[in-house]
C-alpha cells in the first residue's frame, strides 16, 4: 500500500472529557472512525453532541483522553505541540464559517499565508492557481471587505489547499452562506475529494449529505450505526 493509499485517518477508542462544576462532562464515549483518501464525509448531529470535539480531535487540535488517532499510518496521539503542529501543517487543511481571513491581506496574500514560512518560490503560483481554480482569478487583489461571504469561503477553501493536504476538516463551511452559494462551495469539495483529498464536514446544512459518500451521525459523544 502506498502513502497515497493508505487510510488518511484512523482513529479508535476516542474519549473526551472535559472539568465542569459537577464533576466532568464526557464529550466523546470511544468513538471509532476510518477515513479514506478521496472521501467526503458529513458529521452531523444535534448541538452539544460531540461533533466539532470530534473535528478538532482528528484536526490535532485538541487532544483525545483515551484512545488514538493515526494520521497517514502514523500515531499523532502523543507527539509534541511542535509535532503536531508540523504533522497539521504537512497533511491537514481547516476551513470554518466565519472565514478567518486577515482583514488587512489580499485574498493572494490570505492564501499564501500557511506557506509563508517555507520560503517557496513556487508558493505565489500555486496560490494564484487556486484562487483561479475556485474562479476568483479577478480578485487576487481584493481585500476580505470587498467579498462576498461565498467569495469569503472560497479564498479559504484555496488557503487550506496551498500547503497539499491530504485531509480537509470544515466546520459549518456553510453555515454562514445562502443556499445557491453553498451549494457552490460543496461542488467545490466534490472536486477537491477527485483529486485524492479527503473532506469531512461537521455540518447542521441538510443539504450537505446531498454531496457526500457518507454521513454519520454523532448523538450525545457516540456514533449512531
Amino acid at each position: 500500500m502506498t502513502a497515497s493509499d493508505e487510510r488518511v485517518v484512523e482513529a479508535r477508542g476516542l474519549v473526551k472529557r472535559y472539568e465542569s462544576g459537577e464533576g466532568y462532562l464526557e464529550a466523546l464515549k470511544g468513538v471509532d472512525i476510518d477515513i479514506e483518501p478521496g472521501e467526503f464525509i458529513a458529521i452531523m448531529g444535534p448541538s452539544g453532541s460531540g461533533k466539532s470535539t470530534l473535528l478538532n480531535v482528528l484536526g490535532l487540535l485538541d487532544e483525545p483522553t483515551e484512545g488514538t488517532v493515526k494520521l497517514d499510518g502514523e500515531d499523532v496521539t502523543t507527539l509534541s505541540d511542535r509535532e503536531k503542529t508540523l504533522a497539521r501543517k504537512r497533511t491537514i487543511g481547516f476551513v470554518f464559517q466565519n472565514f478567518y481571513l486577515i482583514p488587512t491581506l489580499t485574498a493572494l496574500e490570505n492564501v499564501e499565508v500557511p506557506a509563508l514560512l517555507d520560503r517557496d518560490p513556487q508558493t505565489q503560483a500555486r496560490a494564484t492557481s487556486l484562487l483561479e481554480r475556485v474562479g476568483l482569478g479577478d480578485r487576487l487583489d481584493h481585500k476580505p471587505s470587498e467579498l462576498s461571504g461565498g467569495q469569503k469561503q472560497r479564498v479559504a477553501i484555496a488557503r487550506s489547499l496551498v500547503n497539499e493536504p491530504r485531509l480537509l476538516l470544515a466546520d459549518e463551511p456553510t453555515g454562514n452562506l445562502d443556499r445557491a452559494t453553498g451549494r457552490q462551495v460543496l461542488e467545490e469539495f466534490e472536486r477537491i475529494k477527485e483529486e485524492g483529498v479527503a473532506v469531512v464536514a461537521v455540518t447542521h446544512d441538510p443539504q450537505v449529505p446531498e454531496f457526500t459518500d457518507r454521513t454519520i451521525t454523532i448523538v450525545d459523544g457516540m456514533l449512531e450505526r
